[in-house]
């Protein structure tokens, strides 16, 4: 194989992707955001430079609810950014959390979002608060190193480390990897945290694993540990399905090539969730981890980044091309897979213990939202939920976790440190009667802050599920659980495209329906309905819903259901959603 050095040395760089020569150009992330640092005069950076913040963890964005307004008086955007941090396995400690929570009050918009990604992330970050926010956050071990870009990712890893040995075990194992695969430039230290730049020799090697070209696109891993898929593994560009024998893992499968986003109107762009290649012992994992980024890094689409995901790269090369590729960067063959099944993606709520008896408490957020709520908020009224954590945090010495499912985990918590936890459970009026289908569901940010959103998400899908719940309830479904999930765009960041019920926006109050993925998270759905609104919606489901009722077999799940009675045709158990 030609390494990317090599492949890119000579070739003029304009016939790529402009990210590709901005990269090259950007001595190692740098670019020229120093300068745009201290500019006072505007609340944005210089356009190339946009590209470069993500490789630090924030995206710029403006508040498109006030942009009208804002141009009719010859202001420009209320420019933001939203600050991602990187938690691999999002696990804090209530410490942390405090300094978290205090960086949200102070230089952001007073909330927090868990992402479905398990980690945090601000809205509302003025440029001028930017370096004093990182370096907070900086100071209690956080930071937002490759939250985005092209690099890799958060690593998720199970919804509690701190559940069981072996759970802790693959938080462990997630963690070593986030580390060995960041980027090792000091350009964030130095623009962000007041680090002087130290210059090396010539022929300094700044990037020994990404090189100055980085990857074509973003690449992310997930770690799970069946029978629970609560990381929804499969949708990873490289995932590890945890193979446990005698009570001890051993090893994992090793799966690549998922990945949620697309565009409308766009065939050659599609979900994909990832294909098991083989299986690795636990030695091997953190090899195998690089040298499946290494192939990517090396055969990745550099011309179109709508075709730059390693999804693409593993249908271009064909999967046996692939494997082969890996196994000749690692040197070594991989075993055959190992059988495994998983039972469900969701969330386990409430308490529970702990393998070493400690109790866990896991609470739902509605969409990840962190905030304290009005007293005349339509959905949420007087639910206090940032307070409530805060208060939390400040009572006890366990951990706070969040889940890829946007929940939190209050974890390590003693016996009789219990009620001292519900008592202010009830008091911020943090915990309401959650249904099940409300349980199961997921939201993107959607408007107003992101600059791709096509309709609303997170502000919209409280309502239409109670709606919903409404013709559950009256359909005699009231307990049965539906994994939902909305995005206001395609990009799938929400993983809309792996639900039961998947919800995608077209336009201002119109989506396409998606039918058919399965509880267990190993099954692609298809469009049901394209460009329809929310009136439509209700008339579309609501016969469903009632057929599901009468007709299902016992413990069948609804998007199995909708298969078996020929609503959706599966196509390879469901699996290739490109093939339709």
């Amino acid at each position: 194989m030609t390494d990317i050095i090599t492949k890119l040395r000579d070739e003029d760089l304009t016939t790529y992707a402009a990210n590709e020569k901005l990269k090259v150009d950007s001595d190692y992330l740098r670019g020229h955001l120093q300068e745009d640092m201290a500019d006072n005069v505007t609340g944005a950076v210089r356009e190339a430079d946009t590209q470069l913040t993500k490789f630090h963890g924030f995206y710029m964005q403006d508040d498109r609810d006030v942009r009208s307004e804002r141009r009719q008086q010859k202001l420009e955007p209320l420019y933001s950014f939203m600050v991602r941090c990187r938690i691999p396995g999002g696990r804090l400690s209530a410490a942390q959390w405090r300094t978290i929570d205090d960086v949200a009050t102070h230089y952001a918009n007073n909330t927090l979002r868990i992402t479905t990604r398990q980690t945090l992330q601000y809205h509302g970050v003025f440029k001028r608060n930017l370096r004093q926010h990182l370096k907070s956050i900086n100071e209690v071990m956080v930071d937002t190193i490759a939250a985005c870009g092209d690099v890799n990712r958060n690593v998720t890893s199970t919804a509690n480390p701190n559940r069981s040995r072996l759970h802790h075990e693959l938080y462990e194992l997630a963690a070593h990897i986030s580390d060995h695969l960041l980027p090792r430039t000091r350009a964030y230290h130095e623009i962000f945290l007041g680090e002087e730049r130290v210059h090396g020799g010539p022929g300094e090697v700044v990037e020994p694993l990404y090189t100055q070209h980085y990857l074509p696109r973003k690449f992310k891993v997930g770690l799970a540990l069946p029978p629970h898929n609560e990381v929804d593994v499969h949708i990873n560009d490289l995932a590890f399905i945890a193979i446990v024998e005698d009570g001890e893992i051993i090893g994992a499968n090793v799966a690549v090539g998922g990945g949620m986003g697309s565009t409308h109107g766009e065939p050659e762009t599609y979900p994909r969730i990832a294909t098991v290649l083989g299986y690795v012992s636990k030695d091997k994992l953190i090899d195998v981890a690089e040298k499946v980024l290494m192939v990517q890094r090396d055969n990745g689409d550099r011309h179109n980044r709508k075709h730059a995901r390693l999804k693409y790269t593993v249908d271009t090369m064909g999967v046996d091309g692939f494997k082969q590729a890996l196994e000749s960067y690692l040197g070594y063959a991989l075993e055959e897979q190992r059988p495994y099944h998983f039972e469900d993606t969701g969330d386990t709520l409430g308490w529970y213990q702990g393998e070493d008896g400690l109790w866990h408490y896991g609470l739902f957020v509605e969409n990840g939202r962190i905030k304290d709520y009005p007293d005349n908020s339509p959905i949420h009224a007087g639910m206090h939920i940032k307070s409530g954590l805060r208060a939390i945090a400040e009572s006890f010495d366990g951990d706070i976790v969040m889940s890829c499912n946007q929940n939190i985990i209050i974890s390590n918590v003693p016996e009789q440190h219990k009620a001292t936890i519900d008592a202010l459970l009830a008091k911020h009026r943090m915990e309401k009667n959650i249904t099940p289908l409300r349980q199961h569901s997921i939201a993107c940010v959607a408007f107003p802050t992101c600059g791709l959103a096509m309709a609303e998400s997170e502000r919209y899908l409280p309502t239409l599920l109670d709606k919903i719940d409404a013709v559950m309830r009256d359909a005699g479904l009231a307990d049965t659980p539906i994994v939902l999930r909305m995005t206001g765009c395609p990009n799938g960041c929400g993983r809309p495209f792996m639900a039961e019920i998947g919800f995608v926006g077209k336009a201002i109050g119109r989506y396409n329906l998606y039918l058919g993925g399965n509880f267990e998270g190993t099954r692609l759905n298809k469009m049901y309905r394209e460009n329809i609104d929310e009136e439509t919606i209700l008339k579309e489901l609501t016969p469903l819903l009632y057929r599901y009722a009468e007709e299902r077999n016992e413990g069948e799940h609804f998007g199995d259901f909708v298969i078996r009675a020929g609503v959706i045709k599966a196509t390879h158990n469901g699996l290739d959603f490109h093939d339709q």
